[in-house]
């Protein structure tokens, strides 16, 4: 990866609906290299993908939580099939297996703090293999999802 890579990558974390032609402009190549080099990024999955970045309390979600989760011991050996299940549930917007004295932390949203409580207790522990959860209510998000620091 080169200093135009790494340019393209940084202007599209800004804007990842510029077109080819503005991208091709802000980083000084034509724009058929340009697009040629925004398709390698693509094909070698540096570029994941395309979104959104919607508002949460917009569309009715106006509760975040970190939920700290550990596995049952006995059930570790069924750890994929754990995760499986965590992946299935749109609540859960992202998930990290972590060091420490928990497995996964967890980012979970939900339309308010009743909700929530149910999805931990009717179904996040009812999955398989889950022993013990820990959440953490998110009263103010200071800094939202951004792009990596790419230099």
């Amino acid at each position: 990866m080169d200093n135009y890579d790494r340019s393209i990558l940084r202007h599209l974390q800004e804007d990842g609906r510029m077109s080819n032609l503005h991208l091709a402009e802000r980083i000084h190549l034509s724009a058929p290299q340009t697009l040629r080099r925004v398709r390698t990024l693509e094909e070698k999955g540096v570029i994941r993908g395309y979104v959104a970045q919607v508002e949460a309390e917009a569309v009715g979600l106006g509760v975040m939580a970190f939920v700290n989760l550990s596995l049952d011991r006995e059930q570790f050996r069924n750890v994929r099939e754990v995760e499986r299940n965590l992946m299935e549930f749109p609540d859960i917007i992202e998930c990290h297996t972590i060091s420490g004295d928990f497995d996964y932390i967890l980012k979970v949203v939900a339309p308010d703090l009743k909700s929530l409580s149910e999805f931990l207790t009717d179904r996040l522990m009812q999955v398989p293999g889950v022993a013990t959860l820990r959440s953490m209510i998110c009263l103010e998000e200071i800094k939202p999802v951004s792009g990596l620091p790419i230099a």
